[in-house]
């Protein structure tokens, strides 16, 4: 089956996300955040965000109350979040718009509050070229669950053989090839290049 259809993850494929640069200045060393960060079970609670089951104002509320003493280090996160945004990823920036004006058809599939995505999206003109975008915190499901990818290829009228799908989480991409989707796993704009060349994908 020809591929018409790709499918990209964005966060650190498409846009640069790291969630220490909102702690640099306040905890120094990435080994005082890392501690900090495994002390409050930052990667399940920040999931949780993305995963859409509460607001930004009801987490920061619950972990406070179970941290009281890194109230301040966890109201900080929410409050300056876009510090964690590094900027888009300019290889993959110039890939996405060589397959747009190729005609293939683009889709987002990202794990991201649907809070913080609606601060990001108008700030990137990039976000444009994709014919739609699933968000996690919008549809209340995450990746790597299955039932997320069978919403998307529901939304978009698609098989999965017709997709061909880009992330960075190797168990994103496990589960992916699982439900019949061709699959790139991402680790830099060179490689992404060589791997859709590889699969056929003209890049105009």
């Amino acid at each position: 089956m020809e591929i018409s259809t790709i499918v990209f993850d964005f966060g650190n494929v498409l846009i640069g996300w790291d969630p220490r640069r909102v702690y640099r200045q306040t905890l120094g060393t990435d080994d005082a955040i890392a501690r900090f960060f495994e002390e409050v079970g930052f990667a399940g609670w920040n999931l949780e965000q993305d995963r859409g089951g509460r607001s930004w104002s009801e987490a920061v509320a619950e972990l406070a109350a179970r941290f009281p003493h890194r109230q301040e280090l966890i109201r900080a996160f929410d409050e300056r979040w876009e510090e964690s945004i590094t900027g888009p990823i300019e290889g993959t920036v110039r890939i996405v718009e060589r397959l747009h004006k190729s005609g293939y058809r683009l889709i987002g599939l990202t794990n991201w509050s649907a809070e913080k995505f609606a601060l990001t999206m108008p700030r990137y003109e990039v976000f444009r070229k994709f014919d739609d975008i699933i968000v996690s915190g919008d549809v209340r499901l995450v990746k790597p669950d299955p039932e997320i990818f069978q919403l998307m290829l529901r939304r978009i009228g698609s098989d999965a053989g017709e997709c061909l799908f880009i992330d960075d989480s190797a168990a994103n991409i496990t589960a992916a090839a699982r439900i019949g989707f061709r699959t790139i796993h991402f680790q830099s704009p060179a490689q992404l290049e060589r791997d859709l060349e590889a699969q056929g994908i003209t890049l105009s």
